[in-house]
Order: structure tokens, then sequence, then C-alpha cells
């Protein structure tokens, strides 16, 4: 009998197909980091391969305080988020996935229904990651009977809301005071995207609410940045939170635009001018007439320390105007002032041609939408003619004339040329 011999192999076989055991462990160790996050005590090389496996969905707990690396936390925000810019986060991405998480939480957050201890775990793991919050929604407690309370207002009544029982916001003081980094508090009192359940007291910032946001505030002696936008504060309200900040030895920023303050609140803001260090304060789309305007123009007279000054979208009239104008032929620290929308008309006109001729400090005007007219504007223009440091003049619809605006915008040009080559020629100094 004849007998044949076979041998059959694999063709794709090869040894190297067979993983390492280091491969098999840094396996295992990816698979159960949950359950034992062992990262410190590996080789750099071995710590590289495990956090690049790392799922992203793992819980906080356990990859806040322990991974640092960017790359990681990086993949975290492209994995949650669709547009992710790192440059409005010091260029950290540990530091955006941070600050945006926390932010949707509190945009999320119903008082009497969601439980506070989701906002408070998140303390001890974010507290070192969190410079600057932006909330852009705050949502009121779900009403109980909502059908009920529909049929008993009238469409006309649920206007003007239901008042303020039971619609008090998230109190932010227990975890802003605990954020020891934060510098930036961005908020807005309302709700997004509401449709065709739109109610007025939706928007309700209520004195409550107040009440506990200027305590908190006060509490912050890091923060620099302080907005507090389309919020319906009030005179009562922002007399409140000034009452707070006076004193604040950080806050450089102020901003509580496209809010209900008339001339009392003006007036606070005034004092708040006179006792601390803005340097940026942002009053657009308010209700501030002339009495408030002096006032605030009176602050500025002797102060030393802000630099831009916006009243867009005011009415301080010709009254208000002056006294701003007659506070900048003193005041030798304002850069830019923007008194656009405001009512004024020629005698604010005349007067600015005085801090024209005089004021060296002054690099930004706007007067736009206002009613200058062309007496005012030559006037302007007659100020202008040995002004140096005004590198920007908006006299858009301001009723100068077009010749006029003309004239004033090559002398405008002039001096920004410049003092583009005058930063060409001697350079900023960088701190050692």
């Amino acid at each position: 009998s004849y007998y044949t011999h076979r041998v059959i192999e694999d063709p794709e076989w090869s040894l190297a197909t067979v993983p390492h055991l280091t491969e098999l462990c840094l396996q295992h160790i990816v698979h159960n980091f949950e359950k034992n996050p062992i990262l410190d005590c590996l080789l750099p090389e071995h710590q590289r391969k495990v956090l690049d496996r790392l799922s992203t969905g793992l819980p906080l707990t356990v990859t806040a305080n322990l991974i640092s690396d960017e790359d990681y936390w990086k993949r975290c925000c492209t994995d949650r988020w669709q547009v992710c810019d790192i440059s409005n986060y010091g260029d950290s991405w540990k530091r955006m996935f941070f600050e945006r998480h926390l932010e949707n939480v509190l945009k999320c957050f119903i008082p009497n229904t969601t439980d506070p201890n989701q906002v408070l775990e998140l303390i001890p793991l974010c507290k070192d990651y969190v410079w600057k919050l932006e909330v852009d929604q705050f949502l009121p407690p779900v009403k109980v009977d909502q059908k009920e309370e529909r049929d008993d207002v009238s469409d006309t009544g649920s206007d003007f809301g239901l008042g303020e029982v039971s619609v008090h916001h998230y109190d932010l003081g227990d975890l802003i005071t605990a954020l020891p980094h934060l510098e930036e508090l961005h908020l807005t009192y309302g709700v997004k995207d509401c449709g065709m359940n739109f109610e007025w007291n939706l928007f309700n910032f209520t004195h409550q609410d107040c009440c506990n946001l200027a305590v908190a505030v006060k509490m912050c002696h890091n923060l620099k940045v302080f907005k507090l936008t389309r919020s319906k504060v009030d005179d009562d309200k922002s007399r409140l939170l000034v009452r707070n900040l006076l004193d604040h030895p950080c806050l450089v920023e102020l901003n509580l635009s496209h809010n209900l303050i008339r001339d009392k609140g003006a007036r606070a803001v005034g004092k708040l001018i006179s006792r601390s260090r803005l340097e940026t304060l942002d009053l657009c789309n308010n209700q501030i007439r002339h009495m408030g305007a002096q006032a605030l123009a009176q602050a500025l007279a002797e102060n030393s320390t802000l630099t831009s000054l916006n009243l867009r979208l005011n009415c301080v009239e010709d009254e208000g105007g002056e006294a701003i104008g007659r506070a900048l032929l003193t005041n030798t620290t304002l850069k830019s002032i923007h008194l656009g929308s405001n009512n004024l008309s020629e005698p604010t006109a005349t007067l600015f041609s005085q801090v024209l001729a005089q004021n060296t400090t002054l690099t930004s005007i706007n007067f736009s939408c206002n009613h200058l007219g062309l007496d005012g504007g030559k006037q302007l223009l007659d100020g202008l003619a040995d002004n140096k440091a005004l590198t920007e003049f908006d006299l858009r619809l301001a009723e100068v004339g077009q010749e006029t605006e003309y004239l004033i915008h090559q002398i405008v040009w002039a001096n920004r040329e410049a003092a583009r080559l005058g930063s060409l020629q001697h350079p900023p100094t960088k701190p050692l």
C-alpha cells in the first residue's frame, strides 16, 4: 500500500498575530478601568496606549481628577459637541469640557424637580477646571396644574405674568462660591426655545433670585467679569446688586445691558464707578434718561479706572449728553464711549467739540443714530482739527452731512495710520 504524507498549513498564520502579554494586560486595564483605574503606575508609553483607548463615556468620578491628558479630553469634547473652539477656554480641552458640562447641567436644572445633588456632586470634580460660566437659560419650577391655571387666566393676564410665587430659579450660591478660580460669570434668566408654551413669567428674574445672586457674587472674590443681560433687571434689583458689588476687590467688567434700568439704577451704578476698580461698563438698551446720565457723568469726572462706557439705546438726550461731555473735559482714563441712539442733537455735539480739542485719551466715540445735524457735524469737525488720539468715530445716521462725515473720516483714518506706524516702530515690551 502507498501512503501519502501531506502537510497542511495556514498561509496567513504568523507568530506576529499572537498578542504580547503586555498588550493583553493593557487591554485588561482598559476594559476594567472604571472599577480599577490604574494609570500612574504605568510606564509613559503604556499610559499613552491606555489613554488612547479609554471610553469617553467613563464616569467623571473616575476621570476628572485622574486624567489630565489633553488628547483624552479633546476626544470627550468632540464626541459630545459639534463645535469646539478651545481659544475661549484658555486653549485647554479639559477646561472646556468641564465648563460646558457644568453649564449644560445648570441650563437643564428644574427647581423642585431636579435633585440639587446633581450640581453639588460636580463641585469636587470640576472646581479646579472652571474659570468661566456662561448660562443663557434658567428653567422655572414646573407648575403643578398648568391646565387649570390656563383656564383661570385670560390671554391678556398671561402676557403680564402670573406673579413671582413659585417661579424662583436655581440658587447659584453654593456652586459659584465653591469655585476658587471663577473669574467670569455670564447669566441670562429666561427660557430658550419655549415655542408655543411662551409666558412672560418664564422670564422673571425675581427679587429672591436677585438676593441670592447678589450675595453669591459678593462672595466670589476672584470674579473679574460679571454679565447679567436680558433678565428684566430694574432699578430695585440693580441697586441690590450694586450694594453687594461695592468695594469688590477684583471686578473690572460689569455688563447689565438689555434690561429695565432707569435713573435710580443708574445713580447706583454711578456709586459703583466711584468705589470700585471697574474698567468696562455696559448699560446698553436700558431706560436711562438725563438724570441717570448726569449721575454717571459725576462719577466719571472723578474716576481713574474706567476705560469703556456703553450707553447705546438709552434716552439720555442733550442734558445727559452734555453732562457726560463736561465729565470728559477732566477725565483722563476713558478710551471708548458709545452714545448711539440716545436722542442727542447739536448741543451735545457742540460740547463734544471741546472734548475733542482737549481730551487726549479718547480713542473711540460712537454717535450713530442721533440727530446732531449739519451744524453739529461742523462743530465736531472743528474740534478734531488738532486731535491726534481719536481712531474711531461712528457718525452713521447722525445727520451731520455726507461731506462733513467724509472729512471727519479722513482725520480719523490718518490718526489710525499714525498709531499703527507708531506701534510698529515701538512695539510693546514683553514682561520678563
